[in-house]
């Protein structure tokens, strides 16, 4: 992670609903090292203010999905590292329907773009419950490739398949850990029935 950080292109941290997500920025920030997240507004705006401002008590700032290229791309070209959840389901055209646990899912594919645009390095990382330690040990995974063939839409399926499938080997190690209970394959490819 800290490696990827020196090369000044950004790093975009690839995380889900998994262990204690909402707990690894403020090691970050705690660290020295604020960072940015991309967060959906929650419906009640009294309580979308209190939580973001929670979030950024010790120096992080919020990314809202409505400003999301623009924001990515201004904190990638200043060498910033934002965290995104990418286990939630999406709609084209911002999504792209790649495999999660053996079924397509409608995932977004804004971190696959940005991340081909900019150069910024992608790297997997989860806070999670280790029962051998009796503690949350943040961990980060291995720089993912980011493909660069030419073909934009292509690289961003590639790509975007690539980063769920890391995701998913996480949750497979951790199942327990997962706490995501929203209709996650809510958006299926053209002509297939719902599954909800």
């Amino acid at each position: 992670m800290w490696r990827a950080r020196e090369r000044g292109k950004g790093v975009l941290v690839l995380t889900g609903h998994l262990g204690a997500w909402e707990l690894s920025s403020f090691y970050h920030s705690l660290m020295g090292m604020p960072m940015g997240m991309v967060i959906r507004r929650l419906d009640n705006p009294l309580v979308d203010e209190f939580v973001n401002r929670i979030r950024c008590l010790h120096g992080n700032r919020v990314i809202h999905k409505d400003d999301f290229a623009r924001g990515l791309i201004a904190s990638m070209r200043a060498g910033e590292t934002v965290g995104i959840l990418m286990d939630t389901n999406m709609t084209p055209p911002q999504g792209v329907f790649v495999p999660f646990f053996g079924v397509p899912a409608c995932t977004a594919s804004g971190m696959a773009r940005i991340a081909g645009k900019t150069g910024a390095a992608v790297v997997p990382g989860f806070l999670l419950w280790e029962e051998s330690d009796q503690k949350y040990v943040l961990r980060f995974g291995r720089e993912l490739e980011v493909r660069h063939t030419g073909d934009s839409e292509t690289d961003a399926v590639t790509n975007t398949a690539a980063f769920t499938a890391a995701i998913e080997a996480t949750i497979r190690q951790y199942p327990d850990q997962w706490l995501w209970m929203h209709r996650r394959w809510k958006t299926r490819p053209p002509g297939e029935e719902g599954i909800y």
